[in-house]
């Protein structure tokens, strides 16, 4: 099969690979499309290792391996492969454990559909389990204030559609240039505003207790990707930041999506990191990765923009140079194998 392998330059070299064998609880997916994500290039140069880096899978159920049987081959499906492994979505197939492997309805494409697994699960873990709040199918009926810090990104924008869901409001929403794609997904009527981080620190902090004081004084005691005011919980996406500041204040927590696969991240105390959730995370990936296969089939669950990036495996150079230089705002680069020319 053709593979494409990320070197620690971000050039990319296509190699003639083994198809993999699925093991144990795993499924093995004819790679349609492949979403593209800034840790693609974080894990390859952070590393200083050339890998297949790429995680999200649109495509077709090949074969399974022992013990899963609710998928089938000719399947159409999306799934979040386990991160710094083998068998990852920029190849002709790959690999995925059947617990974040999810059924595709027929009205969701391919491309649509690779623009969900690792951002929308991203998004629970760290709404759900770092967060705690309540679970979509149980939507809260308490005022529940949420900030969102890079709401018009991938994981931001699944985050408000999933506290939408949980009737988490007023709803925060930090963006910039991206701006446009957030006020079509949050509820103004329900408080839900935006505040733009390109007015500066202090415009930022003005607006955001504003928003608070028209919705009856109301305080933040919790936050994705951000840091809130005094007292609450805050997560982080960015795992290779310095959080000691806001860890005086608030509870702090790492957003791992590699939880669902291999359980709470590892942090380094001195990193200002004071609370690390426990849990099973293949029983809570199991019960959210079907939820996200409802929440498309009921229409609910959006997919995000996406443009298709020309070549297939060939234009991810320019994929991964873009992604590390942070220049893709409120959009995420496809990457549609078939597309893809071998000299």
């Amino acid at each position: 099969m053709l593979e494409a392998i990320v070197q620690t330059s971000l050039e990319v070299e296509i190699i003639q690979s083994p198809v993999p064998t699925p093991k144990k609880g795993e499924v093995l997916i004819r790679v349609i499309c492949s979403g593209c994500n800034p840790k693609d290039w974080k894990a390859v140069v952070y590393t200083d290792t050339a890998m297949n880096s790429g995680d999200d899978i649109a495509g077709i159920v090949e074969s399974v391996g022992p013990d899963v049987s609710a998928f089938k081959k000719g399947d159409r499906v999306a799934a979040f492969h386990p991160m710094g492994t083998s068998g990852g979505s920029y190849a002709e197939f790959a690999i995925a454990p059947a617990v974040t492997t999810f059924h595709l309805p027929a009205k969701v494409s391919f491309e649509e559909a690779s623009t969900v697994p690792l951002p929308a699960l991203t998004a629970v873990v760290g709404l759900y389990h770092s967060l705690g709040l309540p679970p979509p199918w149980a939507p809260t009926t308490t005022v529940t204030p949420l900030l969102i810090y890079g709401a018009s990104t991938t994981v931001g924008a699944y985050a408000i559609k999933l506290a939408s869901r949980s009737n988490l409001h007023p709803i925060i929403a930090v963006a910039g240039a991206g701006r446009g794609l957030v006020e079509g997904i949050i509820d103004p009527s329900k408080g839900d505003v935006i505040v733009d981080h390109r007015e500066g620190h202090d415009a930022m902090v003005k607006k955001i207790r504003q928003a608070l004081s028209d919705q009856g004084n109301l305080s933040i005691a919790h936050a994705l990707d951000c840091v809130s005011g005094h007292g609450g919980a805050a997560t982080f996406v960015l795992h290779e930041k310095d959080y000691n500041k806001p860890s005086k204040t608030l509870r702090t927590s790492i957003t791992f999506a590699g939880y669902l696969h291999t359980g709470p991240f590892p942090v380094k105390p001195e990193q200002g990191i004071n609370y690390i959730p426990d849990g099973r995370g293949q029983d809570f990936a199991f019960v959210y990765s079907n939820y996200l296969s409802k929440g498309l089939e009921d229409g609910w669950l959006k997919t995000h923009p996406y443009k298709v990036v020309p070549g297939g495996l060939n234009g991810l150079p320019g994929v991964m140079k873009s992604l590390r230089d942070n220049t893709v705002s409120a959009f995420r680069y496809v990457i549609r194998i078939e597309d893809t020319k071998v000299n």
